[in-house]
């Protein structure tokens, strides 16, 4: 079975287990995500093509990364006006695994976590880690305005000592592999360019 969604404004053709890098969409790694504009459902030679939508039919699917794409370069020149100018841009993108497509109004059964082991319970510590920072006074920050920050990790931040925008712009190499090892982030940091996002929040 195959389906054609849109997201972002493009179309694509799907299937059960593929990999699709798509527009930016909110969530972390792991998160359940639902696609309700189908435009066509294919199976055994027999398509449905949606006016515009497929009546009942959704794809579902879970968040495998948030990542940025390759930095483009951007040049404009207008000539004999002494006028240039030249930007970098890097595309936000979502990698997103398909896992179901679902006809006729089912739903995507719910995603079931896996109790912890005996040997493994959470504890105080796991919930919140160890503080590494002094946090600076005054209100924190919505640091989930981060790309790849979400409302648990951000609460992971703040037990670091983490609040503030301008924190995150300021870390020193030593200061991201500290955080890198708190939270097993494996260079995510770097990946995500929090240090660019964070100089940009801080101004404001």
């Amino acid at each position: 079975m195959f389906a054609v969604i849109k997201t972002g404004g493009k179309q694509y053709k799907v299937a059960a287990d593929d990999l699709v890098k798509i527009e930016k969409l909110d969530g972390e790694a792991g998160d359940s995500v639902t696609f309700e504009d189908v435009l066509m459902v294919g199976e055994e030679g027999a398509v449905n093509v949606g006016a515009p939508f497929v009546d009942g039919a959704s794809v579902a699917g879970e968040v495998v990364e948030q990542g940025r794409g390759r930095k483009i370069i951007i040049f404009k020149k207008r000539r004999r006006q002494n006028s240039r100018r030249k930007n970098g841009h890097r595309q936000y993108f979502t990698t997103v695994k398909i896992t179901d497509i679902l006809t006729g109004g089912a739903k995507a059964p719910a995603k079931k976590k896996a109790a912890p082991k005996k040997e493994e319970a959470v504890s105080v510590d796991d919930a919140a880690p160890a503080a590494l920072f002094t946090a600076p006074e005054g209100e924190p920050d919505d640091l989930k305005k981060i790309s790849g920050v979400g409302p648990v990790l951000e609460k992971k931040l703040h037990a670091l000592g983490i609040t503030k925008f301008s924190q995150v712009a300021a870390f020193t190499q030593e200061d991201i592999q500290r955080v890198d090892d708190a939270l097993s982030f494996k260079g995510r940091i770097e990946r995500d360019n929090w240090l660019e996002q964070a100089a940009e929040l801080a101004k404001g």
